[in-house]
């Protein structure tokens, strides 16, 4: 079986390329949502799809299986799909991937990525990833970068941060990338840890600014900066029902000095109470 499956060409202008993955490095759902969101926004059909029967191990992201009455109306597997959007505005259009993280074979998948991107002409990649770090939800939310220079992250205005660790399938992308000659950004969200594992629009909105501003794209964000909004309103009213809720962000707000914490916290308690608030609501 062929890994990649064509469904059509998308004749494409200079295109510029917008990744993110579903699992370890997509906190509150962030880089996903982002670029889920762009694809509801121009409503397009992918033009590529990646197997899954390769690089998941489906114990551990199972396929999704709709029942109707008892009734098999689907079955959805966890594939890779890449869409191609035509932009009025500017002088690149789009790519678009959405997928979950894969389990196997990350570099013969990283492989196939990079020669679809080669053969379509991709100038230009952002990753999107998101952690969870002790920052609050009531001001701008954080949005780090790793690239192939401190001066590339100067030039960009990013802040980039220290760390060594285990890391995700955008950071051994953005890695084959550059060394195949293809430039490629990571742009990481901070997502308030208290949060939980609810999906944070506002990060989402964070990371869809930063990266239209630097792969030079214009986009519709009105939608989805009502949807934050709306949010951030939940997440107050949460706040103002508790005072140990309300007293922990004030003490997270004084603390702020532009560098998100990557460490753990011990605010489970607190965290599980925000997240019963906001099923509810």
């Amino acid at each position: 079986m062929d890994a990649v499956r064509r469904l059509s060409d998308p004749h494409l202008r200079r295109p510029v390329a917008l990744i993110a993955f579903e699992g370890w490095s997509d906190a509150s759902d962030a880089a996903s949502g982002t670029v889920a969101y762009l694809i509801g926004q121009f409503d397009v059909e992918p033009f590529l799809i990646i197997d899954p029967e390769h690089f998941i191990d489906f114990h551990e992201t199972r396929p999704i299986v709709t029942v109707e009455k008892g009734v098999a109306a689907a079955l959805a597997w966890p594939a890779t799909r890449m869409y191609g959007v035509h932009l009025d505005e500017g002088e690149h259009d789009l790519v678009l991937v959405l997928g979950d993280e894969p389990q196997l074979r990350w570099q013969t998948y990283g492989g196939l990525l990079l020669n679809e991107f080669q053969r379509i002409g991709v100038e230009q990649v952002v990753l999107l990833g998101a952690f969870l770090g002790q920052v609050p939800h009531t001001g701008p939310v954080p949005v780090l970068g790793t690239a192939a220079s401190p001066g590339e992250l100067s030039e960009l205005g990013l802040t980039g941060t220290d760390y060594e660790g285990p890391t995700g399938i955008v950071s051994v992308l953005s890695h084959l990338f550059r060394s195949e000659g293809v430039s490629a950004l990571n742009l990481w969200a901070a997502a308030s840890h208290y949060l939980g594992t609810n999906p944070n629009p506002k990060a989402m909105l964070a990371l869809l600014e930063r990266a239209a501003r630097i792969l030079e794209i214009t986009v519709d964000a009105t939608e989805l900066a009502e949807v934050a909004g709306e949010f951030e309103s939940r997440v107050d009213a949460a706040m103002s029902a508790s005072d140990e809720f309300s007293s922990y962000v004030r003490r997270l707000e004084s603390l702020q000095d532009g560098s998100p914490d990557f460490g753990p916290t011990d605010a489970a308690d607190l965290i599980s109470e925000v997240e019963d608030f906001l099923k509810e609501n």
